[in-house]
């Protein structure tokens, strides 16, 4: 993993895209934004492309880190193979799996067929990070009005935790589950990130307010999902600082505690 001994992180985003339009044609000015504001996050691959991309990202600053996996909605453009992935796996750069899980909110008629295949993805990119020992970055996108995504991927993640513990660990990131998938999770010990939503929807509140705060993170997934006072604008990573206050407000913590806790809990769970 990249060197951080002289660095101390004021903020930390825990999932964004560097790899991905438009941030990628800008990512120098980013990167020395974040050195500037000591701010790290982790570049997440959605495929086989982007996740060498965050590999190659990551090490242009010691700020930076790299997720190398398959997006649940990208297993129909690409054959996932474990030996590649695995391959990109040992890099000292990469600190996660993922992101990787179900996604189930745009699936029409009888979509058995692609569930399967996501599901398939998705164990074989859990036992990759068994393998590696490194943590989970979960993408879990229910059907609208539903939590079946959530069921489904904890009922995998429960299936595993029977036979390795604590070896299996990891974050749900962009949570909008409701409380029962949040307990679940927790029972799991798994954390759970909030996003730029948690801003300006109140949908997420009481869900902030239940979570232990040494059980969440804070991250933008930028460039998408731009927090308040940014909305509609191009996400950037920076603007994690947004949501650290959010949660701060609604957890009615001090600003600064939860500054560093959420910065110790991100540093906990990949191990930077």
């Amino acid at each position: 993993m990249n060197d951080t001994s002289g660095r101390k992180f004021e903020f930390f985003d825990a999932h964004s895209h560097l790899n991905l339009d438009p941030l990628t044609k800008e990512k120098d000015e980013i990167i020395k934004t974040l050195e500037e504001e000591n701010i790290g996050t982790i570049t997440i691959g959605t495929d086989m492309i982007t996740s060498k991309d965050a590999i190659e990202i990551s090490k242009k600053s010691e700020m930076l880190f790299a997720g190398v996996g398959l997006h649940p909605t990208d297993v129909e453009n690409e054959e996932f193979s474990y030996e590649k992935y695995s391959e990109l796996a040992k890099d000292p750069s990469v600190v996660c799996i993922g992101e990787c899980g179900l996604d189930y909110f745009r699936l029409k008629g009888d979509s058995s067929e692609i569930k399967d295949k996501q599901k398939e993805v998705f164990k074989k990119q859990i036992e990759l990070a068994l393998e590696h020992d490194l943590p989970l970055m979960l993408h879990c996108r229910p059907t609208n009005g539903s939590m079946d995504a959530y069921e489904d991927v904890l009922d995998i993640l429960e299936s595993y935790m029977n036979t390795h513990c604590a070896k299996l660990r990891g974050n749900s990131h962009f949570f909008v589950g409701d409380l029962n998938i949040a307990k679940r999770f927790l029972d799991l010990e798994f954390t759970l990130s909030f996003p730029g939503v948690i801003t300006f929807a109140r949908d997420y509140d009481d869900v902030v307010r239940y979570i232990p705060l040494h059980m969440i993170l804070s991250e933008t997934d930028a460039p998408f999902a731009a927090p308040e006072p940014y909305r509609g604008k191009t996400n950037m990573p920076h603007y994690v600082k947004e949501i650290v206050k959010k949660i701060a407000e609604l957890k009615g913590l001090e600003y600064e505690k939860v500054k560093k806790v959420l910065v110790e809990n991100v540093k906990r769970v990949f191990s930077i």
